[in-house]
Parts: structure tokens; sequence; C-alpha cells
């Protein structure tokens, strides 16, 4: 084994893996041993270098999934609800006196239904971005989207949600004004609402503040949109102190559409147009309103209290790991 090995190692690995060569290279310097001594080490180190490549390789892939995701020039709530529905009418406030901009919400004509819409602006440029508060809510967001929920209630329209947000907003005012109540009252809402819910995915899936209104009878995910309970740098952070860790962080907590698919946590990934929903805006509107209507389609007929129930069921059955029988 020879320095150029390492070659190309990712540099939070690059230190151990030196220190270890740098090691056995000492080592080779007294007498006593011979090279067969060293034979096993060096190829243990080998394969170690080998896998880190590889799992390098494998937290690019997913970090070119995550810069997808927060593309400014992805189609956002608005362009959506532009696309897909007519007659759409906003509704603000959430009658304690706030109108949260980050949320956009009201009633709209999908054909011949009426349906209640949900979802969350990020903005394009800095001074939507400011507008939007980068897509980040308050209380008073969550709880003008409840007050559109419990509308959809009364009036039984089924509910579809965008969600596009990094997490909740974390500034101080708004942990004074309520905001793990405000997102826990709208998880509960969801819960007990007896119309169907249809959430989507269509850019980033931040923690608490995308869960607030994720809780759907059919759960989507755009094909490079992502959903997790923290960011990955944030994960790196906490985990590693270390920023050059996000990439790991990102392809470790699982957070594409295809892994969590394969998890169960999501119903359907909604493919994209080649190289991300920006290459081609129409299109990718286009298709999210056919999947919506399919989806739409699976749930009208279904009661109130069928509904409500498979929702529970769906997250009650997350979380559970079970041994194949003949593991022992």
């Amino acid at each position: 084994m020879e320095l150029k090995d390492l070659k190309n190692i990712p540099g939070h690995y690059l230190k151990d893996t030196l220190k270890a060569f740098l090691r056995l290279e000492k080592l080779k310097e007294f007498s006593l041993f011979r090279s067969s001594h060293f034979t096993q080490a060096e190829k243990e180190l080998l394969d170690k270098v080998q896998n880190y490549r590889k799992v390098e390789k494998g937290a690019l892939k997913v970090w070119n999934i995550v810069q997808l995701s927060r593309d400014e020039r992805r189609p956002q709530t608005l362009d959506y609800i532009k696309g897909i529905f007519d007659d759409f009418v906003e509704l603000k406030g959430d009658r304690l006196g706030q109108d949260d901009q980050s949320i956009i919400t009201g009633l709209a004509r999908l054909g011949t239904l009426t349906v209640a819409v949900v979802g969350h602006n990020k903005g394009r440029d800095i001074k939507e971005r400011v507008k939007y508060n980068f897509g980040m809510s308050s209380p008073s967001g969550y709880r003008k989207s409840q007050r559109i929920m419990n509308m959809a209630q009364k009036f039984n329209f089924p509910v579809i949600t965008f969600i596009d947000t990094p997490g909740a907003y974390p500034a101080i005012e708004a942990e004074d004004q309520g905001q793990a109540t405000a997102i826990a009252k709208s998880i509960e809402l969801m819960f007990e609402i007896t119309v169907p819910v249809i959430t989507i995915l269509i850019g980033e899936g931040g923690s608490g503040g995308a869960l607030a209104m994720a809780i759907g009878n059919r759960v989507m995910m755009l094909q490079n949109s992502t959903y997790s309970v923290i960011s990955p740098e944030g994960c790196a952070a906490i985990l590693w102190k270390d920023p050059a860790g996000s990439k790991l962080a990102a392809r470790a907590l699982k957070i594409t559409a295809k892994d969590l698919y394969r998890l169960g946590i999501i119903d359907k990934v909604i493919p994209e147009p080649w190289g991300g929903a920006q290459n081609n805006m129409p299109r990718t509107v286009r298709i999210v309103k056919k999947y919506l209507g399919l989806s739409l389609r699976e749930l009208l007929d279904k009661k109130g209290s069928q509904l409500k129930k498979e929702r529970a069921e769906k997250f009650e059955s997350m979380g559970f790991f079970s041994e194949p029988p003949n593991s022992q």
C-alpha cells in the first residue's frame, strides 16, 4: 500500500485514514516485523478506503437531490394553484389579528369539485422571500390553515396541501406566540377531520413545520423533493459539530422520495421532467394534476369515518420494526 492509494478520499475521512497509514509505515521500520505481518492490516485499510469512496458517492447523489429540492426556480404553491385549479379564492388571516403569508390558503375548483387548498410558499427573488419569510411559518400561519381545514370539514370539501418549507419559523417571538401548540393542534385536527386529505411535498419538507400540514390519506412526493426531521446541516452540527458532514447526514437521514417510499412513509413518488421540475414547470404542474386527480378519485367514495380511521392507522404503523420469521 502506498500514499497514492489514499487519493480522492473525502476530506472528513482523510485525517483518520492518514493516521492509520502512517502508523503502519512506522511499524514497518522495525526489523523484527516482516512484510507479511502487514498484509491483512493493509487489506483492511484499503477496504475501508473503498467503502469511504462508495459512501461519499452515495452521499453526493443525495446531496444533489437536496439542492434540487431547494432550487428557487422550482414550481411553488402559487404555480400549482394557477395551473391546477379554477376560481381560486384566497382566504387570509387567523382571526386573531395576524396573517402569515408563508402559508397560502383558500378555496378552488378542481373540475366540478370544490376543494380547500393549503400550501407553503417561499418566493423566488429576495423581495418575495422576505415577504413569505422563506417558507417558514409562524403560529398564525398554522392557525390560518386550521381555520380553512375546519371550513372544509363543515362543508365536506377535500383538503389538498402543498409542502415546501425548511421548517417552522424558529424565532423567539414565534415560540412566545405558541409555535409548538399551533403545530400540535394542526396535527391533531388533520387526524380528526373526516374529509379526504391529500398531501404533496413539492420541495423541502422540514421537521414539524412540514408535518403540521402533512397528515394525509395520501402523501406524495415529487421525485426531487425531501422530507426529514431535521436539515442535513442541522444534523451534522449536532452529531459531528462539522458542517462538512452535511452530505453524509443527508444520506443517513433517508430523506429522498425513493427512500421514504421504500420505508412506507409516503404513498407515491411523482416523477419530474429530466433534470428536475425547474426545467419544465408547465409539464411538472400537469403531472402533479394527474396524480392529484387519481388520488382524489380513490378517496371520494369512502365514508368520512373510514377516511379518518385509515389516516390514523397509516401513521400509527410507522416506526415499527419486525424481524423476519427465520432471523433467529
